[in-house]
């Protein structure tokens, strides 16, 4: 019976995508009755489908089956939560449940300080290295070491594409540890139902079948929705730009596209109605611009509905590694909006075009980032570990 703990910044009910992962990693890992798994994790204010956190507190509860260990934090600081109680959760941990492999996900600077002390057990190490820490430079200053050591007593490193590992500032220190284990959608939830495109073709109408642009996200600095909004004014054409989804700079937002007719702002939509967006429109925009943007299962997600994307490029981000510049669709010069809508333009005047993105951005997501190659891969891993 192999032992794994997964250590993460969260769990379900938040919703993240690193916190989906770590959930593909327990449902796969579930598969194998010679498998045992915890997960340690913070606590977080989240509520998703009657499912409810909260910061503050420090519990052992059971999700997907699998026992979850949430450690109640008292404060963040440039985004690290700082718990009093995890340090000791950590170590009862490692004495009584003896891990034979912890899967670490980076970055979480507070946690590697407290898993670094440890010399008493001997467990394999897996950072799964889901983007370096670049826009807190102070902080990933201030941890260059603690990182170099981490990678040192490291097994493995995983990537979720060849960029998180190749073009990591850290990579002269992977060495021969490094791997490339991609990100899973989740085939399940984006099946659409006849209901639900009754309903794209009700949004298609309502915009007299212009071509429809959709976004949905965060509205957070790095998601650079700012540069999509002003995109929207250099494009000529019968285009709509639909921005689902909320956040810190909804309100900033929605005054930058003000009196802005190419532009509405559906909020926060169901799953259900995001299918149904997903399917009525022609284009998918995810417009990020930072490396904080590790991968983009959004953007997977978009693809797998037969929609050519428009990105930024972002060097050192996977987001350029799930959408190829000339296959699946168009990638621009980072921040630049008039690229941006050149791009827009480009697919709105080419329908054939639009038509080959589109299909062969289907075709990339079903051949590389599906849930039961992921699956295959988890559990080799932990295997041959």
């Amino acid at each position: 019976m192999k032992k794994v703990l997964q250590i993460s910044k969260y769990y379900y009910p938040f919703i993240g995508g690193t916190e989906q992962v770590v959930r593909d990693i327990v449902s796969s890992l579930k598969k194998n009755d010679d498998i045992q798994q915890k997960v340690l994790c913070f606590n977080e204010d989240a509520t998703t489908d009657g499912v409810t956190t909260k910061k503050g507190e420090t519990i052992t509860e059971y999700v997907d089956d699998v026992e979850i260990i949430r450690c109640g934090y008292i404060a963040k600081i440039s985004s690290q939560s700082i718990s009093c109680s995890l340090p000791s959760v950590l170590k009862k941990i490692l004495n009584e449940f003896e891990p034979d492999i912890i899967i670490f996900h980076y970055p979480n600077p507070f946690v590697a300080n407290y898993l670094l002390k440890d010399k008493r057990h001997n467990f394999k190490l897996v950072i799964y290295w889901h983007l370096d820490i670049t826009r807190q430079k102070l902080l990933g200053k201030m941890f260059h070491s603690q990182n170099i050591r981490l990678i040192k007593r490291a097994d493995k490193i995983i990537g979720a594409t060849p960029k998180h590992i190749n073009e990591s500032a850290y990579t002269s220190y992977f060495g021969g540890k490094k791997e490339v284990l991609p990100y899973a959608i989740d085939e399940e939830r984006l099946k659409i139902s006849d209901e639900e495109k009754q309903k794209a073709l009700e949004i298609r109408r309502k915009y007299n079948d212009e071509m429809i642009c959709f976004f949905i996200g965060r509205h957070v600095p790095y998601k650079g929705l700012e540069y999509l909004i002003e995109a929207s004014k250099h494009i000529n054409g019968n285009v709509k730009t639909i921005i689902a989804g909320t956040g810190v700079l909804t309100k900033e937002l929605k005054i930058r596209a003000a009196n802005n007719t190419k532009i509405e702002f559906v909020g926060k939509i169901t799953d259900s109605e995001w299918r149904a967006y997903l399917w009525a429109c022609d284009v998918f925009c995810f417009p990020s611009i930072t490396r904080n943007e590790g991968f983009g299962l959004a953007l997977a997600e978009g693809m797998y509905y037969g929609k050519p994307a428009v990105t930024f490029k972002i060097v050192g981000s996977g987001v350029n590694y799930v959408n190829l510049d000339g296959v699946t669709g168009i990638e621009c010069t980072n921040s630049n909006s008039k690229a941006y809508a050149d791009a827009i333009c480009k697919l709105y005047e080419d329908v054939d075009l639009r038509e080959r993105y589109g299909k062969n951005a289907r075709n990339r997501v079903l051949e590389n980032f599906t849930y039961n190659s992921f699956e295959k891969n988890i559990l080799k891993l932990v295997e041959t570990l």
